[in-house]
């Protein structure tokens, strides 16, 4: 017979804990590429399509959609971390080619050389936050065992 558990845990702790992870890895790797790594190229590429500087309340109601989207799809509908990570990389995939693709059919001058680029920074970006969703809810499954 196996001792209860001396502290009671939720069990909202798994994904809670996944949607944290996904949100802390998703929005900190796409800062680091938006502000740093790729900055200038998309200074390049849009121009005078940009804003100054982001509009926060839009970009803020992106965030909490796509991590959202991201943990219900790609973090608790997977049964390993590797399928999370396919998972997410596969959304990735349909939501930044979505995006990329609309702006290069009605926006004039969109540039056509940004969509791979930026198709292929939102494949691997959700699968990297899908991944660590994935782990963070294993690591607090395993902690309640």
């Amino acid at each position: 017979m196996r001792p209860a558990d001396p502290v009671p845990r939720s069990p909202l702790l798994p994904p809670v804990a996944a949607t944290l992870a996904t949100a802390a890895t998703f929005l900190v790797l796409d800062l680091v590429w938006l502000g740093v790594v790729a900055r200038d190229l998309y200074r390049e590429a849009l121009g005078s399509l940009l804003r100054p500087e982001a509009f926060l309340p839009a970009a803020a109601l992106f965030y909490a959609f796509y991590v959202a989207v991201t943990v219900g799809w790609a973090v608790l509908g997977a049964g390993s971390p590797g399928a999370a990570a396919r998972r997410g990389a596969g959304l990735g995939l349909v939501a930044y080619a979505t995006y990329d693709l609309t702006n290069w059919a009605v926006i004039r001058d969109w540039p056509a050389w940004i969509v791979p680029v930026d198709v292929a920074w939102g494949v691997c970006l959700t699968a990297v936050a899908a991944l660590a969703g994935k782990l963070a809810q294993r690591g607090v499954e395993g902690a309640r065992r």
